[in-house]
């Protein structure tokens, strides 16, 4: 949506017509010089059409009607092989980076606390020949320590370069990689290494001395925990039994000839390469069974949609390897040769908590070309930009919002705007670093205005994909020159989807304009399903044709082009008493555009008449309607003012009706919270999608209140 110009008319009347002359005299020889053409022809080309010819599907991509791509080059079809492959095409090529830490001190806050401050260096590089063979040293060192071929191994890491080295040594020596997230509770950690029976432990110094070192005594199989930091430690309180290793000293002992000597058993296709355990926004977290042939088959199809991706790309890795966006996004990377510079959420920018005032983050000092993010933040940088935009002088708004504005109107024609991108955008731009040509959205949705104003002040193409850990996070991505909003685009040359009519949700096939269903997606990237767990595995089936599906539970619709539009999903659909069906997610996505809340989530129950939401307001907004409503107080006791909560609820309700919600989805009462929503506090995933029960559980008095009247 366009921007309010708040410009005397007969001004903006001038500034278009100096617009309108400019383009005419610039149009004619930046057409041609461009591509905007073959751009313009490509986005209005059919991306997917229904093989079968029914509205259901299923739907295949116009790349592959005829047959699903199972993997990038003949005969590559494990990930050691696939590893092998790109250090001998690109053995001096940089591929993991990690940034030196030139100091560390510690910052006192004005409200007390104490926030840990670094300045860094610059980015030190293993190669391609330097990675593989740290990686087989590895891997010839873990079968030393008793590591078996096809027996499970863990890793609990932070997102670095180790990672990435330790799977490639378990992915070339055949052992079963077991993922988990740091940030589960240790219940559930200890849970999923038990039930994978782990013997060795891949992780961090940190991690195990704040996470790991409480549940020891929990995993009676446990024998040996491999320290990836390379500073040696005396390690204090590890239980009788268990012998603690560096990944140096692993190393080490692999590269003796005895050890690097001996045949490895090489994975087949249908091996486990990974069992990744879901941080599942209910219940005990899965474990899904990923082969090496689903993941090659995922990032094939992955690949495909990003243009021109070679040796020259770099992408800035900080999202959770165990999640399978980031994952599947540097194996992506390093099958086409690209350098992978890593990074984490708290020192990405030059603004990030962790980096020194005047310091640089990672993202000015490495510069990627290709980025992956989760909606939750960009909806963090569409804000803090608005924001600053707010606070500009007039002139400076007004140039923005002018410019905001043309280029919309010339993007949604597939026109570029160099002038505006050089004079406007360019400090925008600069927050990533300056070079990216490409960001991916995945994980949740990614709501249209979010998604319009990255394409517009980053001046690059936001693909917004589709897919979960079932399906090795591959089902559809958009393509980078299609400029619509809101949608998640075509199918991937893997993978082929076909919509399930719901009765209950009133979603047919057979629906006009566009046909509706649950998103069933088939092809050689759907796992395997999931770990010791027969009553979840209902969700797979494998059709005649011998080809393996997955009932996603999410509900879609196919557009003429192909392209498909998440529209709702099974598990947030609520019915209310009066009998009106209330989609939570729907709901929550439109609601995260109010400049008021920097997270909800909306509940209702079914024996009562109304939706209610936790929210999460954004510090700086709530504390200026404080200031205007005259309520002092600490940050906690304005969130529990009711004059504010009433407050609050009135501009939410704005918000909601100019989105044209129905009457009976917009909230009626709500929960301002002091407490941010973290991976940490458990009340949402590493994705940051909401743990709704954990939630109800968080919020049980307050759901009491909102509907008992107490």
């Amino acid at each position: 949506m366009k921007l309010k110009e708040d410009l005397n008319p007969l001004l903006l009347q001038v500034f278009r017509s100096v617009v309108w002359i400019y383009s005419a005299i610039t149009f004619i020889p930046w057409y041609f010089f461009s591509g905007a053409g073959t751009n313009l022809e490509r986005s209005r080309q059919i991306k997917a059409r229904s093989v079968s010819g029914h509205p259901a599907g299923p739907y295949r991509s116009a790349n592959s009607q005829e047959k699903l791509v199972a993997w990038l080059h003949h005969g590559v079809n494990t990930l050691d092989k696939m590893f092998e492959h790109a250090a001998k095409k690109f053995p001096q090529r940089d591929c993991l980076g990690t940034r030196e830490v030139l100091s560390e001190e510690d910052e006192l806050q004005p409200n007390g606390k104490v926030f840990k401050k670094v300045i860094l260096g610059n980015y030190n590089w293993l190669s391609y020949e330097e990675a593989y063979q740290a990686a087989k040293c590895f891997g010839s060192g873990l079968t030393a320590l008793g590591q078996k071929p096809l027996c499970n191994i863990a890793i609990i890491c932070e997102t670095r370069a180790e990672w990435i080295v330790a799977s490639q040594a378990c992915f070339m020596y055949n052992f079963p990689l077991v993922t988990l997230y740091a940030t589960l509770g240790l219940t559930a950690i200890a849970h999923g290494l038990n039930e994978t029976e782990i013997t060795h432990i891949i992780t961090s110094k940190d991690l195990l001395q704040q996470r790991l070192k409480d549940i020891l005594c929990d995993v009676p199989r446990l024998q040996y925990i491999i320290v990836v930091d390379s500073k040696p430690t005396t390690w204090k309180d590890i239980p009788r039994g268990i012998t603690v290793y560096s990944m140096d000293t692993v190393k080490e002992i692999g590269s003796k000839p005895e050890n690097i000597g001996v045949d490895r058993r090489q994975p087949q296709t249908s091996d486990i390469a990974v069992i990744m355990y879901t941080s599942g926004s209910t219940g005990i977290p899965k474990g899904v069974m990923i082969s090496h042939g689903n993941i090659i088959a995922g990032i094939t199809g992955m690949a495909e949609r990003i243009p021109n991706l070679n040796e020259s790309d770099t992408y800035i890795g900080y999202l959770p390897l165990a999640h399978v966006l980031e994952l599947s996004a540097e194996l992506v990377c390093i099958s086409h040769g690209c350098r992978i510079g890593y990074s984490s959420p708290q020192t990405l920018a030059d603004q990030s908590t962790k980096i020194k005032k005047g310091s640089k983050g990672d993202t000015s000092v490495l510069k990627p070309t290709l980025m992956a993010a989760v909606p939750e933040i960009m909806d963090r940088i569409y804000k803090n930009v608005m924001t600053k935009v707010e606070e500009m002088s007039k002139f400076q708004k007004t140039l923005f919002v002018l410019a905001y504005n043309y280029k919309m109107e010339q993007i949604s024609k597939g026109y570029s705007t160099p002038l505006c991108d050089s004079l406007v955008f360019k400090r925008v731009r600069a927050l990533l670093g300056g070079n990216t040509r490409v960001l991916l959205s995945g994980g949740a949705p990614l709501s249209a205005a979010t998604q319009r104003f990255m394409n517009i002040c980053l001046c690059c193409p936001v693909g917004q994909g589709y897919g979960l850990t079932e399906t090795c996070g591959a089902g559809t991505i958009s393509e980078v020159w299609d400029y619509s909003t809101g949608r998640v685009g075509a199918p991937l040359v893997c993978s082929e989807i076909t919509l399930k009519d719901w009765e209950e949700g009133g979603y047919y096939s057979t629906d006009e304009p566009n046909p509706r269903g649950e998103i069933l997606i088939g092809g050689p990237n759907v796992t395997m399903g999931y770990y010791k767990n027969k009553t979840k595995n209902e969700d797979f089936f494998v059709d005649e044709n011998g080809q393996r599906w997955f009932c996603t539970g999410d509900i879609g619709e196919f557009h003429p082009d192909g392209c498909l539009k998440i529209i709702d999903r099974k598990k947030d659909l609520v019915k209310l008493q009066a009998g009106e069906y209330v989609s939570l997610g729907k709901v929550e996505a439109v609601l995260k555009n109010c400049p008021l809340i920097d997270n909800i989530c909306a509940y209702a129950n079914s024996d009562q008449s109304y939706v209610i939401s936790f929210v999460v307001p954004n510090h700086k907004q709530l504390m200026l309607l404080a200031e205007q409503m005259q309520v002092k107080g600490t940050w906690e006791e304005i969130c529990n003012s009711s004059q504010m909560e009433k407050e609050a609820l009135r501009i939410i309700t704005e918000a909601a009706i100019s989105a044209k919600l129905e009457r009976f989805e917009i909230p009626k009462k709500i929960r301002l919270s002091a407490e941010p929503w973290t991976p940490e506090t458990g009340l949402v995933t590493d994705a940051f999608k909401l743990k709704r029960k954990e939630l109800k559980t968080h919020y049980q008095e307050d759901i009491e209140r909102m509907y008992g009247g107490k």
